[in-house]
C-alpha cells in the first residue's frame, strides 16, 4: 500500500480531482507507512491518509486512527478498535510501562484458535490467552500504538538494539530516494551491521557517498549502515510488503 500512496502524490493530477472523486479519507496498512511518504500526502491531497494495523492471524485488523481529525496522530497505528486488548510485553512476558518497547501482543475474539494442524507454532504464538505477533512497539498514554519494527528484524550492533526502520525512516528524507530497506549483516567485531539498499526516484540519481555523508548528521554512530547499496528496485510480495529475506541472500 505504501507504494501506491508514493505513485499518488507523485502524480500530477487536475484541479477538479477532489470533487470528481469526492473521496473522504485513504487508509494505509500491510506495511509500515514512512513519515514522508505520508507528510507528501498531506500536502497533495485534502482528505487524510489514515493508518491502520493488523494481521492475518487477529482476522485482520487490531487498531486504526480515529477518523476525527483533532483525534489523529501521524506515526501511529492508532488505538485497539472495540473489543480488542493490545499490550506490549518483554521477553519474559511481562506487561512493560507506557512508553516502553516490547512486542505488541493482542487479545480479543478477533484472535485466531490456532494455525491448521500446527501445534507447535500455535503453542509460541498464543501464550497466556495473548497472541504474540512478532512486532515490536510501543503505546503512549492515550493508548496511541506505533510501530518500532519486526522482532526477527532488530540487530544487536556490540550488544545495543538498533532497529532498521529507524534508519529507513531517515533514508526516505533524503532527496531522490524512492525506496528503502535496511537489513543486518554479520560481522566478526560488532555481531551485526546495518545495510542499506535503496532505489532512486525516477529521474533521481543516488550517490552512496552523499548519503552516508547526510546519515552521520542525523543518525547515532552504531547505527550507521556499513555499506549502502544502490537498486534498480526493491524485492516485494504480491501485496506490497519488502522481501528483505532476498535482500540478505544479496549479502
Amino acid at each position: 500500500m505504501p507504494q501506491l500512496f508514493q505513485a499518488m502524490t507523485q502524480a500530477k493530477l487536475p484541479f477538479y480531482f477532489h470533487w470528481v472523486f469526492p473521496i473522504r479519507m485513504a487508509i494505509s496498512g500491510a506495511a509500515p507507512l514512512p513519515a514522508e511518504t505520508l507528510a507528501q500526502f498531506a500536502r497533495k491531497f485534502r482528505f487524510p491518509l489514515l493508518e491502520g494495523y493488523g494481521l492475518s492471524e487477529a482476522a485482520p485488523v487490531v487498531s486504526f486512527n480515529p477518523v476525527e481529525k483533532d483525534r489523529q496522530k501521524a506515526g501511529t497505528v492508532g488505538v485497539a478498535i472495540a473489543d480488542v486488548e493490545v499490550v506490549v510485553k518483554d521477553e519474559a512476558g511481562n506487561t512493560l510501562a507506557t512508553g516502553q518497547v516490547g512486542e505488541i501482543c493482542v487479545r480479543g475474539d478477533n484472535v485466531m484458535s490456532g494455525y491448521w494442524n500446527q501445534p507447535a507454532e500455535t503453542a509460541a504464538t498464543l501464550k497466556d490467552g495473548w497472541l504474540h505477533t512478532g512486532d515490536l512497539g510501543k503505546i503512549d498514554e492515550e493508548g496511541f500504538i506505533t510501530i518500532v519494527d519486526r522482532k526477527k528484524d532488530m540487530l544487536l550492533v556490540r550488544g545495543m538494539n538498533v532497529y532498521p526502520r529507524e534508519i529507513e525512516e531517515a533514508l526516505y528524507q533524503f532527496s531522490g530516494v524512492k525506496e528503502a530497506a535496511v537489513v543486518g549483516k554479520s560481522d566478526d567485531k560488532k555481531g551485526e551491521v546495518p545495510v542499506a539498499f535503496v532505489a532512486a526516484q525516477d529521474g533521481a540519481i543516488l550517490d552512496s557517498a552523499a548519503i552516508g555523508r547526510y546519515l552521520r548528521e542525523v543518525l547515532a554512530d552504531y547505527k550507521q549502515p556499513r555499506e549502502i547499496r544502490i537498486v534498480d528496485k526493491l524485492p516485494r510480495t504480491a501485496t506490497g510488503k519488502i522481501l528483505k529475506q532476498e535482500l540478505k541472500k544479496e549479502l
